[in-house]
């Protein structure tokens, strides 16, 4: 926690999703920069034959300690997220053991100066139009300059993931040497595990399941359309545990973040604020629950002036070089590209206030559900393990 009450940040120190690769890359016989995970050291996964990371996109440890059933029996304890709390700059700690002070992935959407756009790395498109960055003869290996995680571990890898995004231009850049494996259901995403947990040689297998986040954004975290999602999931896990019990083998459960609910009244909407957006040289980039502010140069005192006089009760205001300096993004050496990926200002919105700022032409949409903020049911996800070490 940080003096201020109410921000939770990610514990690089032992206690975050960064220092769960570093255990997992040290027991796999690989490496990271990270100390390792304090509640589960590398020594603890010794003797395992297969070990399986399983990302429910979106579940954070609120929602999990509420319901009862397998995860929950087998909680092991709780990881903080990285910042910011999102799919976009989780996943790729996930994939390649980095926290996003090195791997320089900050946010849904992102200014990349390399190409003069703002991107949206996932999907790897450009926002205005949603134009492929492929057809542009970009790719993410070019454009982030990443090494997966996988090619760094001496043992078998696999990827189990949508078959719509198994394949995608993000997935294949950062899977790797990793067998990729589609599934169209969340069962037949429980028998590919299965099926890799029977094989003899030792693997290190990587599962994601998006269900969960896709619904709490159109339906809300309390809804039932997600208590129904979630409900399955955890049948499923119950499942498992048997095949990784008798092929010697672990399951680790974990989400890239938790979730909050907001609503039409929660909305700061730039196009209410024409002043405010005429401050800026870029539009906001990041997320509706942390946006990266690019500031005219000459306008940055009015810019902090109407933040400060309008909008001080419903959004915090951070200089960007500060949260660097506090080591929010991680520890470390930076990505040399990061400084420009992070804006001047970080707009952080207060409570459940979510920030947007449409483009012309842009479909607008909305969300129940949002992520990305410091609350600590956005930060905080469970760590689930089964068998128990």
């Amino acid at each position: 926690m940080t003096p201020e009450t109410g921000l939770t940040l990610p514990d690089y120190d032992g206690g975050s999703l960064v220092n769960l690769m570093s255990s997992l890359a040290t027991a796999l016989g690989g490496s990271t920069p990270y100390a390792p995970l304090a509640m589960l050291p590398p020594e603890a996964l010794a003797g395992v034959r297969h070990v399986v990371l399983l990302v429910v996109d979106g579940l954070g440890l609120d929602y999990l300690s509420r319901r009862d059933g397998a995860l929950r029996r087998h909680l092991h304890g709780q990881l903080t997220s990285v910042f910011p709390s999102t799919t976009a700059s989780a996943i790729p700690t996930f994939l390649t053991g980095l926290a996003p002070q090195q791997h320089g992935l900050t946010g849904w959407n992102m200014y990349f100066r390399e190409i003069g756009a703002v991107v949206a790395p996932l999907p790897f498109r450009v926002r205005t139009g949603r134009h492929a960055l492929r057809d542009a003869g970009v790719t993410p290996a070019t454009l982030f300059g990443l090494t997966p995680l996988f090619d760094r571990l001496p043992l078998p890898c696999h990827l189990v993931s949508p078959q719509q995004i198994v394949h995608s231009d993000f997935n294949v850049a950062l899977s790797g040497r990793a067998q990729r494996h589609g599934y169209g259901t969340l069962d037949e995403m429980f028998a590919h595990i299965a099926g890799l947990l029977r094989r003899e040689s030792p693997s290190y297998v990587h599962a994601y399941w998006p269900q969960l986040d896709s619904l709490a954004h159109e339906f809300g975290i309390g809804s039932a359309e997600v208590a129904e999602a979630y409900a399955a999931l955890d049948a499923g896990f119950e499942s498992l545990i048997d095949v990784a019990r008798s092929t010697g083998s672990r399951l680790i459960v974990t989400a890239d973040h938790g979730f909050i609910d907001t609503s039409a009244d929660d909305t700061i909407d730039l196009d209410d604020h024409p002043a405010l957006r005429d401050t800026l040289l870029l539009p906001l980039c990041g997320e509706p629950r942390v946006a990266y502010a690019y500031v005219r140069a000459s306008r940055a005192a009015q810019f902090e002036a109407y933040v400060n006089a309008r909008l001080a009760d419903r959004v915090r205001l951070f200089k960007s070089e500060t949260l660097l300096q506090q080591g929010w993004l991680g520890p470390g050496k930076p990505h040399p590209a990061l400084v420009d990926r992070i804006g001047d200002y970080v707009l952080i919105p207060r409570g459940n206030a979510i920030l947007r700022d449409w483009l012309r032409g842009e479909e607008r949409y909305t969300h129940v559900g949002v992520h990305g903020g410091i609350s600590a049911a956005e930060m905080t996800v469970p760590l689930v393990i089964a068998p128990l070490p």
